[in-house]
Protein backbone atom coordinates (compact mmCIF):
# COMPACT_ATOMS: atom_id res chain seq x y z
CA UNK A 1 0.00 0.00 0.00
CA UNK A 2 2.73 2.54 0.70
CA UNK A 3 4.78 1.72 -2.57
CA UNK A 4 1.59 2.43 -4.36
CA UNK A 5 1.11 5.73 -2.25
CA UNK A 6 4.73 6.76 -3.19
CA UNK A 7 4.44 5.31 -6.74
CA UNK A 8 1.01 7.67 -7.15
CA UNK A 9 3.21 10.35 -6.05
CA UNK A 10 6.16 10.02 -8.36
CA UNK A 11 4.04 9.94 -11.01
CA UNK A 12 2.39 12.80 -10.13
CA UNK A 13 5.34 15.03 -9.39
CA UNK A 14 8.61 13.05 -10.40
CA UNK A 15 11.57 13.57 -8.63
CA UNK A 16 13.83 15.96 -10.24
CA UNK A 17 17.80 16.44 -9.45
CA UNK A 18 19.03 18.79 -6.98
CA UNK A 19 22.17 21.21 -7.80
CA UNK A 20 23.84 23.43 -4.87
CA UNK A 21 26.66 23.16 -2.66
CA UNK A 22 24.95 22.04 0.56
CA UNK A 23 22.16 24.62 1.65
CA UNK A 24 22.36 22.62 5.41
CA UNK A 25 24.25 24.75 5.97
CA UNK A 26 27.56 22.76 6.18
CA UNK A 27 29.93 25.85 6.77
CA UNK A 28 32.23 24.59 4.24
CA UNK A 29 32.72 28.21 2.23
CA UNK A 30 36.28 28.09 0.67
CA UNK A 31 36.90 30.73 -2.68
CA UNK A 32 39.48 28.04 -4.27
CA UNK A 33 37.27 26.53 -6.61
CA UNK A 34 36.22 29.75 -8.08
CA UNK A 35 39.76 30.70 -8.47
CA UNK A 36 40.99 27.72 -9.90
CA UNK A 37 37.79 27.98 -12.31
CA UNK A 38 38.71 31.53 -13.30
CA UNK A 39 42.11 30.86 -13.98
CA UNK A 40 41.18 27.80 -16.14
CA UNK A 41 39.23 30.90 -18.41
CA UNK A 42 42.81 32.55 -18.90
CA UNK A 43 44.52 29.38 -20.03
CA UNK A 44 41.88 28.38 -22.42
CA UNK A 45 41.50 31.79 -23.53
CA UNK A 46 45.55 31.90 -24.40
CA UNK A 47 45.13 28.40 -26.01
CA UNK A 48 42.45 29.10 -28.24
CA UNK A 49 44.43 32.31 -29.32
CA UNK A 50 47.61 30.42 -29.85
CA UNK A 51 45.63 27.53 -32.08
CA UNK A 52 47.20 28.00 -35.96
CA UNK A 53 44.99 30.15 -38.00
CA UNK A 54 45.21 27.85 -41.13
CA UNK A 55 41.88 27.47 -43.18
CA UNK A 56 40.77 25.31 -43.27
CA UNK A 57 41.48 24.17 -40.19
CA UNK A 58 42.65 20.36 -39.32
CA UNK A 59 40.89 17.75 -37.89
CA UNK A 60 43.39 17.79 -35.06
CA UNK A 61 42.91 22.12 -34.68
CA UNK A 62 39.09 21.92 -35.03
CA UNK A 63 38.88 19.23 -31.87
CA UNK A 64 41.03 21.02 -30.08
CA UNK A 65 39.47 24.49 -30.56
CA UNK A 66 36.17 23.04 -29.80
CA UNK A 67 37.20 21.03 -26.43
CA UNK A 68 38.65 24.06 -25.13
CA UNK A 69 35.78 26.32 -25.83
CA UNK A 70 33.78 23.57 -24.08
CA UNK A 71 36.23 23.89 -21.14
CA UNK A 72 36.56 27.77 -20.88
CA UNK A 73 32.46 27.72 -21.13
CA UNK A 74 32.43 25.02 -18.19
CA UNK A 75 34.94 26.79 -15.96
CA UNK A 76 32.99 29.69 -16.75
CA UNK A 77 29.98 28.65 -15.45
CA UNK A 78 31.52 26.82 -12.60
CA UNK A 79 33.23 30.35 -11.53
CA UNK A 80 30.00 31.86 -11.40
CA UNK A 81 28.19 29.12 -9.14
CA UNK A 82 31.00 29.60 -6.79
CA UNK A 83 30.49 33.45 -6.46
CA UNK A 84 27.17 33.08 -6.05
CA UNK A 85 27.10 30.76 -3.62
CA UNK A 86 29.96 33.06 -1.58
CA UNK A 87 27.06 35.79 -2.07
CA UNK A 88 24.33 34.57 -1.59
CA UNK A 89 25.02 32.20 0.96
CA UNK A 90 27.91 33.15 3.01
CA UNK A 91 28.21 36.40 3.03
CA UNK A 92 25.39 38.73 5.13
CA UNK A 93 24.44 42.24 5.78
CA UNK A 94 26.44 42.50 8.75
CA UNK A 95 29.37 42.15 6.02
CA UNK A 96 28.41 45.48 4.31
CA UNK A 97 30.44 47.00 7.17
CA UNK A 98 33.51 45.89 6.46
CA UNK A 99 32.99 45.62 2.60
CA UNK A 100 30.66 48.52 1.26
CA UNK A 101 31.33 47.49 -2.33
CA UNK A 102 30.35 43.84 -1.77
CA UNK A 103 27.40 43.54 -3.94
CA UNK A 104 28.94 45.55 -6.72
CA UNK A 105 32.31 43.29 -7.00
CA UNK A 106 29.81 40.73 -6.69
CA UNK A 107 28.07 41.79 -9.13
CA UNK A 108 30.43 42.42 -11.87
CA UNK A 109 32.22 39.21 -11.05
CA UNK A 110 29.32 37.38 -11.65
CA UNK A 111 28.75 39.92 -15.33
CA UNK A 112 32.28 38.77 -16.10
CA UNK A 113 31.95 35.14 -15.97
CA UNK A 114 28.59 35.99 -19.08
CA UNK A 115 31.29 37.73 -20.81
CA UNK A 116 34.12 35.21 -20.78
CA UNK A 117 31.79 32.57 -22.18
CA UNK A 118 30.51 34.67 -24.40
CA UNK A 119 34.34 35.50 -26.26
CA UNK A 120 37.80 35.14 -26.11
CA UNK A 121 38.17 38.60 -24.56
CA UNK A 122 41.64 38.19 -22.62
CA UNK A 123 41.35 41.53 -21.35
CA UNK A 124 37.40 40.30 -19.35
CA UNK A 125 39.13 36.76 -18.76
CA UNK A 126 42.32 38.68 -16.40
CA UNK A 127 39.26 41.06 -15.31
CA UNK A 128 37.20 38.31 -13.78
CA UNK A 129 41.07 36.46 -12.56
CA UNK A 130 41.41 39.72 -10.77
CA UNK A 131 37.64 39.42 -9.16
CA UNK A 132 38.09 36.00 -8.22
CA UNK A 133 41.24 37.21 -6.03
CA UNK A 134 39.55 39.99 -4.58
CA UNK A 135 36.46 37.96 -3.59
CA UNK A 136 38.87 35.71 -2.58
CA UNK A 137 40.52 38.33 -0.36
CA UNK A 138 37.21 39.31 0.90
CA UNK A 139 36.16 35.87 2.01
CA UNK A 140 39.43 35.61 3.64
CA UNK A 141 39.17 38.83 6.03
CA UNK A 142 35.82 38.04 6.82
CA UNK A 143 36.37 34.54 8.36
CA UNK A 144 39.14 36.31 10.08
CA UNK A 145 37.24 38.89 11.66
CA UNK A 146 34.79 36.05 12.42
CA UNK A 147 37.60 34.46 14.45
CA UNK A 148 37.91 37.85 16.58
Amino acid sequence: MFRSVLRTIDRIAPPERAFAHCDVPCGLYEADAMVLAADTVVKMIEKIQALPKDMPPSEDTRNAFVRMVWTKEEHARRCKEELLILWTDYFKPEHLAIFPELHDTFWKAAKLCSKVKQSVDMDAAKELRIAAGHIAEMLARAKGAAKK
